[in-house]
């Protein structure tokens, strides 16, 4: 059995009598340096926590028989070991015994009410992350690593425009060390911060980019190659992402299709797929910079450049559709109940939609757009390119 033991930073003093016979009734003890320092003398023998953690977790995973116990800063299963485990071990083999997180403890120092608050670990995850949720007047808490967490969290603030933003830096939440540091992200100085802190942050300032799909095309960095705003908003209602699944961008031009559907789902997950190297580090780039760096790119020209990725439960298809052998990879692809959607405005590729249609079965939308614009004195409409929409599902 695998117990994992949440700890704060008050840490031996601040577990219940559950806690405490499951650590002294183990047979080993696995936990970070700080953690075991706070452990009586007569404890089972411990094990410091190693850096990578996966070598541990496969051996944990590996385990027959024997009782260890893990301990896990706060809460185990937010953001913690305890969720790792879980996912590989199963609830059969595995204990917890919970303690107020980090994010509990800096919601109720600053009156915050947990359900109107976003959580984002910088931790497991690179701290372009929090960029997703750079929206005014939304709160977040982050969790970061490292005495400098809290500076560059206020760095990327600033950079991005969100300096007036309210910055609360939170050390050693629940320890008899605590310590609330409030400034702003443009002012903020953080001279001798703990490691141990957690950073809070009302949003101000910034352009403030929603969730929804159809961002401005000038969100993106792009040589040309991108789907026009109200035609990407279209596109992503149709794909419609859902927790898990996965989508191809095949032909990904600049990237914005994958991007949104990530922006959309924060547990959907994207493969972009590009033929260019210039656009496919501008996809990156794009990607950072709108807060879903966990966006994969792959160079490369379908269909060989998709043999040995995982099934997709979408596919969109922007670009390449009337190469050889893409439109049957990307179709032979999905499983029950997949989709794939395509876009064409040439006619050469709209003649493959049809012709796609007719043996696959599917529907056809035709998109037009028309923007207002100054003709001499007055004002006329000047129309986009119309697009032909393919849908199709398994």
């Amino acid at each position: 059995m695998i117990t994992v033991v949440g700890i704060g930073a008050d840490g031996w003093s601040g577990l219940g009598e559950p806690a405490r016979a499951a650590i002294l009734g183990a047979e080993e003890v696995i936990g970070s340096e700080r953690q075991l320092a706070t452990l009586p003398a007569d404890s089972p023998p411990r094990r410091g926590l190693p850096s990578p953690l996966a070598p541990l977790v496969d051996e944990l995973v590996a385990r027959a028989n024997g009782d260890v116990c893990v301990l896990a800063s706060g809460d185990p299963m937010l953001h913690g070991i305890g969720a790792t485990l879980a996912r590989r071990v199963g609830a059969e083999r595995l204990r917890v015994i919970g303690h107020p997180s980090a994010f509990a403890l800096a919601c109720a120092r600053l009156g915050w009410p947990e359900a109107e608050v976003e959580l984002i670990s910088a931790v497991a995850a690179p701290l372009q992350s929090v960029a997703r949720l750079l929206q005014p007047g939304r709160r977040l808490v982050v969790y970061v690593s490292g005495p400098d967490g809290a500076d560059r969290v206020a760095a990327m603030l600033r950079e991005r425009g969100f300096g007036p933003s309210r910055l609360v830096v939170l050390e050693q939440l629940g320890g008899p060390r605590e310590r609330l540091r409030e400034s702003t992200a443009a002012t903020w100085a953080g001279d001798d911060t703990d490691p141990l802190h957690v950073v809070a942050i009302e949003v101000a300032g910034g352009p403030g980019r929603p969730l929804t799909p159809g961002l401005p095309d000038d969100a993106y960095a792009h040589d040309g190659q991108l789907t026009k705003r109200h035609l990407r908003a279209a596109t992503l209602a149709v794909l419609a992402p859902l927790p898990g699944e996965l989508l191809w961008d095949v032909g990904a031009g600049n990237g914005s299709i994958a991007i949104e559907w990530l922006r959309a789902e924060p547990r959907a997950r994207a493969i972009a797929i590009e033929r260019d190297p210039a656009r496919a580090g501008r996809i990156r780039l794009n990607a950072a910079a709108l807060g879903v760096p966990e966006l994969v790119v792959v160079t490369g020209s379908a269909p060989d450049a998709l043999a040995d990725l995982e099934a997709p439960a979408r596919v969109f298809i922007g670009g390449g559709l009337t190469a050889l052998g893409v439109l049957d990879r990307c179709w032979d692809a999905l499983g029950p109940g997949g989709r794939l959607v395509a876009n064409a405005v040439t006619l050469e590729t709209e003649a493959s939609i049809v012709q796609a249609r007719r043996r696959l079965g599917g529907t056809l939308v035709r998109l037009s757009v028309a923007h207002a614009e100054p003709i001499g004195g007055f004002t006329g409409w000047r129309h986009q390119l119309p697009v032909v929409q393919w849908e199709a599902r398994r």
